[in-house]
């Protein structure tokens, strides 16, 4: 991305963009965002996603860089069917705390190239897969989330933006600010066997509005904040319904003279992440939803019959159901391993489970890990 000044003519054909930049820059008046454009935009052909990001310099409570995006709402004329709802109806926001040897009151300043890259993959991972960020989601990032740097931040939670709170009217529709929040792998866990919202709230005294630091350790490494953690669990069980998975593969195998089977591909970090999630899900009548780029999984509990079930969907549609009992659940959730192989659980015969390698990898793209 380059850094660019926005001309009139612009301005003048981009009623989404406005509305944005007026709505931010009542946060910060009289101060000129750096502004980060594509050479060509995505309507155009051009690779990233996203049209642009800004990024104004900020000194309270804690110096901070507060990123917003261009590109995941409609920003010129109105395209898609829904007049309610502008593109995918949020751009994203991320604040990141500025480095010792940024100056925050310096006009020259720069924020991290990274960053950008880092705005731009989780759009891109929208655009591809279509599957949309809400308040209280969370999601892996399979390694730090900077390049070159030795962070323990290696995983993100979704929160609205505490001063961009009140939806934007924009000409398109509405548009939500979703904030990125950085966490750990511990703080990660503790997000999908609780609550993501609930433990945001937790953190957010030890991390005022949600500045993501990549130089901190994990904030459960205070009793305070753990007891809290602990707490909320054991009262509330799991709210986290989507699992979101880079590996999600779901075919029908036919075999001589029997019924099919169905066979679910998955990496072996998501097999963790499932057999955690689903006992605190299922048996308490909460269904979980797996979402890959192509396919989704929807986790149900059983009907009333007390049997198992799978339900594959109509021509054209990608969502599988299964409907499992509780037997079922704990079944899978105490012998499914997270190493790649081919495993049928003994009351799931009709599913076969495909776990594949997972590979860590740094921003560069550089294999740091391998889990299976």
């Amino acid at each position: 991305m380059t850094s660019t000044t926005i001309d009139d003519d612009t301005e003048a054909s981009s009623p989404g963009w406005d509305a944005i930049s007026a709505r931010v820059d009542q946060l910060y008046p009289g101060q000129e965002p750096k502004h980060f454009g594509t050479l060509i935009s995505h309507m155009l052909g051009g690779p990233d996603p996203l049209d642009g990001i800004s990024a104004w310099r900020r000194t309270d409570p804690v110096p901070h860089w507060h990123f917003v995006t261009y590109g995941l709402s409609e920003l010129y004329a109105k395209e898609s069917d829904d007049p309610e709802v502008s593109g995918y109806g949020f751009e994203l926001t991320f604040r990141l705390a500025m480095e010792q040897g940024e100056v925050a009151g310096d006009p020259n300043a720069e924020p991290p190239a990274w960053a950008l890259n880092f705005l731009q993959n989780l759009a891109r991972y929208v655009f591809q897969s279509d599957n949309v960020f809400r308040d209280g989601h969370w999601m892996t990032a399979n390694g730090p989330i900077a390049l070159g740097r030795a962070t323990q931040i290696c995983s993100m939670g979704f929160v609205t933006d505490p001063e961009l709170a009140e939806p934007l009217a924009t000409p398109n529709g509405s548009v939500e600010f979703l904030q990125v929040v950085g966490l750990t792998v511990e703080e990660e866990r503790a997000a999908k066997q609780w609550r993501t919202r609930s433990l945001l709230e937790v953190l957010l005294p030890h991390m005022p509005l949600w500045v993501t630091d990549l130089g901190r350790a994990s904030l459960l490494a205070n009793p305070a904040v753990k007891q809290q953690v602990d707490e909320g669990l054991r009262r509330d069980r799991s709210a986290s319904g989507v699992l979101f998975t880079d590996v999600l593969g779901l075919k029908q195998v036919k075999r001589l003279l029997r019924k099919p089977i169905t066979q679910v591909t998955v990496g072996a970090r998501q097999v963790d992440e499932l057999v955690t999630l689903l006992p605190l899900r299922l048996p308490f009548g909460r269904p979980l939803r797996v979402a890959g780029h192509e396919w989704q999984l929807v986790l149900e509990p059983a009907g009333a019959d007390g049997n198992n079930a799978v339900a594959w969907p109509g021509e054209g549609d990608h969502v599988v159901v299964m409907r499992w009992t509780d037997a079922t659940v704990q079944q899978l959730a105490q012998t499914l391993p997270p190493h790649q192989g081919s495993y049928v659980m003994p009351l799931l015969p009709q599913v076969e489970w495909v776990v594949e390698k997972t590979t860590i990898k740094d921003s560069a793209g550089k294999v740091v890990d391998v889990i299976g």
